[in-house]
This record gives C-alpha cells, sequence and structure tokens, in this order.
C-alpha cells in the first residue's frame, strides 16, 4: 500500500507512527508553499491514512521550515521531536508534547539539542547540525538519535543524546554521548548514515537506518545495540534495497521508521521514490523477529 493523498502533491517523506486512542497517527515531511512542513494523518488501521491537519509554524526557530519527525508514547502523551530545516549547520531537534495526537504544545526552549550548544560541549566530530530525530525509551533514559554531519559538512552520520524519563526533554536535559554511534562505512552506504529508527526488543536496540543520500539509491540497513550507544551491522548488505526500474521506490526505499503495535506487531515504515525525487510516497513492510534478525514478511 502506497502512502500519498492529492493535498501531498506526491510528496510524503520521513514518517513517523503511533497508535493512540484506537487510531494511527502518521507524522510526515509535506511541502506547503514551497516550504517543508509536518502533516499530521490519521488512520484506523495502520494503512489507509487520510491527513487531517498539519504542525503549525509558529516559532522563531521554526521560520525556514520544519520536518523529518519522530514520535513516542509516553505516560499518556504523544512527545513529538522533529528538526528545524533551511539552517545548513545550524539545523537543531525540536519538542512538542500532544494529549490528542492533532493538537501540540512546544517546548518554549525549542530547539532543544544540536550538538553546538553550550551544555553539549562541541565534539570534534560533528559541524553542530542535528537533523532527522528519533527516540527510544532504553532503562531509565529516552534516548534521542540524530544525523549530523562532520566538520567539513560531507559525511552524514548518525550521533546519540540521552534524557532522564523523568525530565521535561527540553533544552539543556539532553546529554550527548561522546561518540558517533554510526558512520558510513560500506560501499553501499557511500557518504551517508541518516534517517535512524530505534526498535527495543529484548533488552536491546535495533536501529534501522538510511545509507546513501537520497536517490543515489537510499537503502536500508540495520544495526543492534546491547547498551543504546555501541552498535554492530546485522549484514554488510541493505535490509531492504531500491526497487527495479520502473517501480514506486526504484530511485530509493529509504528513511525509516520501526512502530510495533499495542498487538506485537512489527511495521517497518519508509519512504521511496521513482523519479529521481521529483516525488515521493510512503509504505510500510511488516517485520517477522527471530532470534535476533528480522525479516521481512511477504
Amino acid at each position: 500500500m502506497l502512502y500519498t493523498n492529492a493535498d501531498f502533491e506526491n510528496y510524503a517523506k520521513d514518517p513517523a507512527v503511533v497508535q493512540f486512542n484506537g487510531k494511527y497517527f502518521l507524522y510526515h515531511s509535506i511541502m506547503i508553499d514551497g516550504r517543508l512542513n509536518i502533516g499530521i494523518s490519521c488512520s484506523e488501521d495502520g494503512e489507509n491514512f487520510v491527513r487531517i491537519a498539519n504542525l503549525p509554524i509558529t516559532q522563531k526557530c521554526e521560520k525556514n521550515g520544519i520536518g523529518a519527525p519522530g514520535c513516542i508514547l509516553v505516560k499518556g502523551q504523544i512527545h513529538l521531536f522533529y528538526q528545524t530545516y533551511g539552517n545548513n549547520k545550524l539545523d537543531a531537534i525540536c519538542h512538542a508534547v500532544s494529549s490528542d495526537g492533532i493538537n501540540f504544545v512546544k517546548d518554549e526552549s525549542n530547539p532543544v539539542f544540536a550538538p553546538r550548544m553550550p551544555w553539549a560541549k562541541m565534539p570534534s566530530w560533528s559541524c553542530g547540525r542535528a537533523i532527522d530525530a528519533d527516540v527510544c525509551v532504553f532503562g531509565d533514559k529516552m534516548i534521542l538519535y540524530f544525523a549530523t554531519r562532520d566538520k567539513d559538512f560531507e559525511k552524514q552520520i548518525v550521533g546519540a543524546a540521552w534524557a532522564y524519563l523523568d525530565s521535561d526533554f527540553s533544552a539543556g536535559d539532553f546529554y550527548l554521548h561522546k561518540e558517533p554511534v554510526l558512520k558510513p562505512e560500506l560501499d553501499w552506504e557511500m557518504t551517508c548514515i541518516e534517517g535512524p529508527a530505534s526498535v527495543v526488543i529484548d533488552g536491546k536496540v535495533y536501529m534501522f537506518y538510511a545509507g546513501a543520500y537520497n536517490c543515489s539509491p537510499q537503502q536500508i540497513g540495520c544495526a543492534v545495540s546491547d547498551d543504546g550507544f555501541r552498535f554492530r551491522r546485522l549484514s554488510d548488505q541493505p535490509f531492504l534495497s531500491n526497487g527495479a526500474p520502473g517501480d514506486w521506490n526504484a530511485s530509493e526505499s529509504g528513511h525509516p521508521y520501526v512502530y510495533e503495535t499495542d498487538d506485537g506487531h512489527l511495521w517497518l515504515y519508509y519512504q521511496g521514490s521513482p523519479d529521481m525525487g521529483k516525488s515521493w510516497y510512503l509504505s510500510r513492510r511488516e517485520l517477522l523477529f527471530d532470534k535476533g534478525k528480522f525479516i521481512l514478511k511477504d
């Protein structure tokens, strides 16, 4: 099933899904009047979505655009983490909270995190940018994964920060991990790893990620960590490759998101393009998990 809508103008990217109050909410990047924004779509079954709202741009740091959301349900509220857009090295992660999945209260301290912020102690391995937020609960902490660039603004890498679960997840609450958690190393990853998507199973963090820049082609890999910070790849080959010429995802299968439903089903949501980024669609595949490995269900 491909997720698109006439309102999207063939543009729907960067999925994040949460099950809440008997419905599925999909947060995703869209374009509105030439500016990147976040759409809110809803579904009864997790497959057929209708866009019902947008996250309004209201804060000064958002003026050039917002996108690439990640979300999580904590203590009965949806926490949305998303990036500012169009600011190059100055892009950062923002935070908002909702009690109904549609209306969000934004953190007054936004943006809440970037490696360049004073309390993060700017590392030598990052240019200071933070995009592509993803979060998971691991022990007594919330781990925030993000994509950044190296000092030369060439290689895209994934970093991590963490905050205590009893914090507000505001500016100053996140502690930067001392080193990147994933860097491009394999031929198919080229010079980019981005779009982290984490899920905790049996006390381990599994991270799906996008390898290579958009339409290079971008493909999806998977890694695992015992502590949430030191990852090892499950394979040196893509877990999910781009499609064949003429397919809806011929140019890429990328920017993943993993969600486990209330009844225990695992779904891999991801974006694809058939035409080198002129149009973008979202889809999903069910995952089976067995003995530490994932299998795509037919």
